[in-house]
């Protein structure tokens, strides 16, 4: 079930309507492999963790950036109006601006976060003949690794290893970021977070407001 649907419907009919399902849908392909690689991997963040946030903040693509504002002004309007403005309400110069030390899950717009936050720990890479590799997370403590059977280790797995060991391989990052760079119109690039989302939101509900005539103020 879409998350944004209420924005999809003032912006019926728009480009950045058309943007929006194909980012929705690529989000749910990653969701439905993931739930796959989790299930018969067992590898899984510790519950908690949150340390991916810590000195990071995630340069997004106009469409990923497009899929926040849309995320916010759906599910969080009065963030999404200080977003316009430019303030975000976590800033705190150590975590990524959605990062909450006080809620136990940490990220405060998860349904919205970007690519990199969907596949980072639970994603695998293309090795130099194109096979799939994988490495646990650089944060997952070694006592937890420890716990499977054959125990884990902070290396790099061949594709091989990885049938041997869960019988199934993670999904791509590329492969994921690659389908969301089909989606940018011209050459992809990317900006961080704090430069590219607030105009985002301005721009969505602008164009909202010139569709329907009806966007939340």
């Amino acid at each position: 079930m879409s998350e944004i649907t209420g924005i999809l419907e003032k912006l019926k009919g728009t480009k950045e309507a058309e943007i929006l399902e194909k980012i929705e849908a690529s989000y749910e392909k990653i969701a439905a492999a993931q739930k796959t690689w989790y299930e018969k991997s067992s590898v899984l963040c510790p519950s908690g963790c949150g340390q991916c946030c810590h000195n990071f903040e995630p340069d997004l693509l106009s469409s990923e950036a497009l899929y926040m504002a849309a995320w916010l002004l759906e599910n969080q309007a009065e963030t999404a109006e200080k977003v316009a403005a430019g303030i975000f309400p976590f800033e705190n110069g150590k975590t990524c601006l959605f990062h909450d030390f006080n809620n136990p899950y940490h990220c405060t717009i998860y349904g919205g976060r970007a690519f990199i936050c969907r596949l980072f720990g639970a994603s695998g890479g293309k090795g130099k003949h194109t096979e799939v590799v994988w490495k646990p997370c650089k944060f997952y403590p070694q006592n937890e690794l420890q716990k499977f059977k054959p125990p884990l280790a902070h290396r790099q797995y061949s594709q091989e290893e990885l049938l041997e060991e869960f019988g199934i391989l993670p999904p791509v990052m590329s492969n994921f970021l690659e389908e969301a760079v089909s989606f940018e119109p011209g050459n992809a690039k990317t900006r961080l977070l704090r430069e590219i989302l607030p105009d985002a939101v301005r721009r969505l509900k602008w164009i909202a407001f010139m569709n329907s005539g009806n966007i939340a103020s």
